[in-house]
């Protein structure tokens, strides 16, 4: 394995059911998918070891990553001991056929996602399960995650951009250890309801794209430098018409960086950091050299004044454009029919 990192990675609880994590984890979407071609499957898997040496063991991939291919990496960077230090996340519910993306929540697909993604990983359990999306077609108690558990197949259930009605609803049926969604500088909704409710409940929260999808590296420049295949390029932050005014917001926080001596991106990233010891940023990466620099931020310490100027810079109205170019399946939209409604076979 490479060196690891200088900075000491400190643990975190992820819930209230005996989940420890790393402080800080490693998205590992963008070595596969979704940010431009495939990385190569040898330096992505020197990353992860990089990674893991450095203390980052919370390592967080999806069945859709690819299809497939991302957990198929993992599984492969696993072997030889790597899996007894490791945190393991993925997650199901969006299938992909017929060139058509859907949404799917039911307890046969359920249980089928969670097979095929031991075998791909090849574990015996995951620790943390995901359902990546909500179906709203299926009440969100329906118990399959709950039989998982039981089963010994996956260890802890978590719920992907979820509204604060759904959250509840499911950790009354089986405690929730986690919910991931959007988290950052510029993406702030969640703060209102679905954060409060996940302290209120003891879930532990899970800040995905804490770099604005990689916006607070290198701003406007970053949009320059993305593939045809990247899909950045259709989201609408990124569109010239949003982009004038959203690269105002980065080279604000830039100027502070440099009055703080750190980069960008460590800023941001620090600014998660200090939301609370229950929140775990996943920074994704397909650098080692970006993933030190990712790490370092856990060093950079913020007062609350510091904290306040930042976030001015992004406040509401400051920044242009939604998070996705459709906001549907996001927690703004999440809704399932009540329990009494569903059909059991």
């Amino acid at each position: 394995m490479a060196a690891a990192a200088p900075v000491s990675v400190p643990r975190i609880k992820l819930g209230t059911q005996g989940l420890e994590v790393s402080a800080q984890g490693l998205g590992c979407m963008g070595m596969s998918a979704f940010y431009g071609p495939p990385k190569p499957e040898p330096d992505m898997i020197k990353l992860i070891h990089h990674a893991v040496a450095a203390g980052v063991t919370f390592l967080d991939t999806s069945d859709i990553y690819g299809p497939h291919t991302n957990e198929i990496l993992l599984g492969k960077a696993l072997q030889d001991g790597v899996r007894e230090k490791v945190e393991l996340a993925t997650k199901f519910s969006i299938a992909f056929a017929d060139g058509k993306w859907e949404i799917r929540g039911d307890p046969a697909y359920v249980r089928a996602a969670c097979e095929g993604s031991l075998k791909r990983l090849g574990v015996d359990c995951i620790d943390l399960y995901y359902q990546h999306r909500v179906d709203k077609r299926v009440p969100i108690e329906i118990g399959e995650l709950k039989k998982l558990v039981e089963e010994g197949k996956i260890k802890y259930i978590g719920l992907s951009e979820a509204s604060a009605s759904t959250i509840r609803r499911a950790h009354a049926i089986h405690p929730i250890t986690a919910v991931q969604l959007e988290w950052s500088l510029w993406s702030r909704d969640v703060e209102e309801d679905i954060i409060p409710t996940c302290r209120e409940l003891g879930i532990g929260i899970v800040a995905y794209s804490p770099l604005g999808r990689g916006f607070f590296s290198s701003g406007a420049e970053l949009v320059e430098s993305l593939s045809e295949q990247d899909s950045r390029k259709h989201m609408p932050r990124f569109q010239p018409e949003n982009l004038v005014k959203n690269a105002q917001i980065f080279e604000c926080v830039n100027a502070m960086a440099a009055r703080k001596g750190c980069t960008p991106s460590q800023l941001a990233l620090a600014w998660v950091h200090h939301q609370g010891s229950d929140v775990c940023p996943i920074p994704g990466t397909t650098k080692i050299e970006n993933f030190n620099q990712n790490v370092e931020a856990l060093s950079v310490k913020l007062t609350p004044d510091e904290m306040a100027e930042l976030e001015s810079y992004a406040a509401a109205g400051e920044v242009l454009g939604d998070r996705y170019a459709q906001m549907a399946n996001t927690w703004k939209d999440s809704e399932t029919p009540p329990l009494s409604s569903w059909k059991f076979e």
